[in-house]
């Protein structure tokens, strides 16, 4: 609390210097004046607010960020650490977990979005579904601790649709119907 209002006097300081100044040189030459504004407004200005920073890296004593994903009926804890590139989920690398390229290839989508393939090792285990709904988990993981590792990614990745969990799972089965929605085969004699 203290420190919020030392940070608030410390600013409205700087503000009533930069207006100080702003109002003893208006005899100045044109091109003088407009660098010192510039400068001055790009120093002082409370308005401008980096998206960066309002939040923070979420890092935890060993330089991972955590996140959880989610997708139909499958959650991944996603660990995620500066390397070089390397996933595994459940204790074996992605290629032999996914077999399939489709599958590998969605996993590594929040990192071409955010251009930093290679950069990061994955540590994920997935549990519940199958491997369609476990790699949409796991890609929704990443895209969540990409974004506390480096929160200046958040709208790139958030563009992209990563970080909103896909809300789509199967439909239940209702009483008096062969699924969700087919009826009975119907006979008439």
């Amino acid at each position: 609390m203290a420190e919020e209002k030392k940070g608030l006097e410390d600013l409205k300081e700087l503000q009533q210097e930069a207006s100080s100044k702003q109002a003893a040189a208006p005899q100045e030459a044109q091109a003088g004046a407009a660098a010192t504004d510039t400068e001055a407004a790009e120093e002082f200005d409370p308005n401008a607010v980096n998206a960066a920073s309002l939040r923070e890296k979420e890092v935890d004593q060993y330089g991972r960020s955590y996140a959880t994903g989610r997708r139909k009926d499958a959650v991944a804890r996603v660990w995620l650490k500066p390397g070089s590139g390397k996933i595994t989920v459940n204790g074996k690398d992605q290629g032999k977990y996914f077999a399939r390229p489709t599958l590998r290839l969605i996993i590594n989508q929040p990192f071409e979005v955010a251009q930093r393939k290679g950069q990061y090792d994955i540590v994920a285990t997935v549990s519940g579904g199958g491997l369609s709904g476990q790699a949409g988990a796991v890609k929704h993981g990443i895209s969540q601790a990409l974004t506390r590792m480096e929160p200046e990614l958040r709208t790139i990745i958030k563009q992209a649709g990563f970080l909103t969990r896909d809300s789509r799972v199967v439909e239940r089965k209702k009483y008096g119907r062969a699924k969700a929605r087919r009826s009975f085969q119907f006979s008439k004699r």
